[in-house]
């Protein structure tokens, strides 16, 4: 290993430390997104109405029964000599088969995740692409990106690499198909 990969190294790992230590206010989330620490304040009411309408429709309409948590952290896998991303989607959905949040550390791997689901905040330039670009690393199969600036929805799918290959958004009530293991329109005429 050369002089300059085991400094690297050394950063990410002091980076990643310090992140893990961080003991932010309540209400706050603190995240670990391409080499940088975001702390995002406590959301507004459209936010969590958002975020209550999706779940809602995804438990009662998903062909698979689905099980759902809000704020998991996610470890991902990470771009460059960054240390692994730590990500805290606003909602993520898996099968309930696998039953992946019993017991689970607050820090649990991204596999098995069918769906992450973000609204935009005070920061929506994250949640538009930085988290976009960590979930499609983790692999992990489907996107549903609420933006309440443009009024619109977008479901990320295929994830390749750094990112997702089919994007398909939507304006506020409009229907939006969700693929298997959902298997449903999404309606979104409640957010206009």
């Amino acid at each position: 290993m050369t002089a300059m990969a085991h400094e690297q190294l050394t950063q990410a790992e002091v980076l990643l430390e310090g992140f893990l230590a961080l003991d932010t206010p309540e209400g706050f989330r603190a995240e670990l997104i391409d080499g940088e620490i975001v702390v995002t304040p406590p959301p507004d009411g459209d936010h969590e109405d958002y975020i209550g309408l999706i779940v809602e429709e995804v438990i009662r309409k998903s062909r698979t029964r689905m099980q759902f948590a809000g704020n998991k952290g996610l470890k991902l896998r990470s771009g460059g000599g960054c240390p692994k991303d730590h990500a805290i989607p606003d909602a993520t959905f898996a099968p309930m088969e696998l039953r992946l949040y019993r017991g689970a550390e607050p820090w649990m791997p991204c596999d098995g995740v069918a769906m992450v689901l973000e609204v935009t905040s005070t920061k929506p330039a994250a949640d538009r692409e930085a988290k976009r670009r960590c979930y499609a690393r983790g692999g992990i199969p489907l996107y549903l990106l609420v933006d309440g600036e443009a009024a619109s929805v977008t479901l990320f799918s295929d994830p390749r690499n750094d990112d997702y290959r089919q994007v398909c958004t939507l304006p506020f009530g409009k229907p939006l198909p969700l693929p298997e293991p959902f298997a449903f329109e999404l309606e979104t005429a409640d957010f206009l």
